[in-house]
């Protein structure tokens, strides 16, 4: 079961800082595009990774990129610096990236957030610009086609 709006409320009432980036951004934009988990970006201190045990514990939150599907619970990172976070839980998959490839890092991101409102809540998304980088660096054929579409948006924003 995807629960996109109760992710995003689990991790703003946990005080994760967080700009909602990927395809529910895209949709956030007003892009028509489906998209089966919610990306967040967001600095993976310490401190953040207890406010995602926190804020997910509850959801059975897995290492969905690893075979055994590992409890994000029980093995954490001992020590070790981590770029991203790759999540499935009860109520949807998150991932939780660092950087964001062709924008930058979560400081660069969020000094150019956008604070949309999603399914009733203020969320800090990522710029409607940002987003089109974003999706051109990627470059596969379904981040070009959301990036095309997220032009359109942009330039029907400007000709209002």
């Amino acid at each position: 079961m995807q629960n996109f709006s109760q992710l995003l409320q689990r991790l703003t009432d946990a005080g994760l800082e967080f700009v909602l980036v990927g395809g529910f951004a895209a949709v956030s934009h007003g892009s028509f595009q489906l998209t089966r988990d919610v990306d967040i970006c967001a600095v993976l201190t310490e401190e953040n990774m207890a406010k995602l045990r926190r804020a997910l514990g509850d959801w059975n939150p897995r290492h969905w990129m690893t075979p055994q599907k590992l409890s994000f619970l029980l093995h954490l990172p001992a020590g070790e610096a981590i770029s991203n976070l790759y999540l499935q839980t009860d109520m949807g998959m998150v991932d939780i990236l660092t950087s964001i490839k062709g924008v930058g890092n979560f400081a660069r991101l969020n000094a150019t957030a956008e604070v949309l409102e999603v399914d009733g809540q203020k969320v800090r998304v990522i710029s409607l610009g940002d987003l089109i980088t974003a999706k051109e660096a990627m470059g596969r054929e379904k981040d070009l086609l959301t990036a095309k579409e997220l032009r359109a948006i942009a330039a029907k924003r400007q000709g209002s």
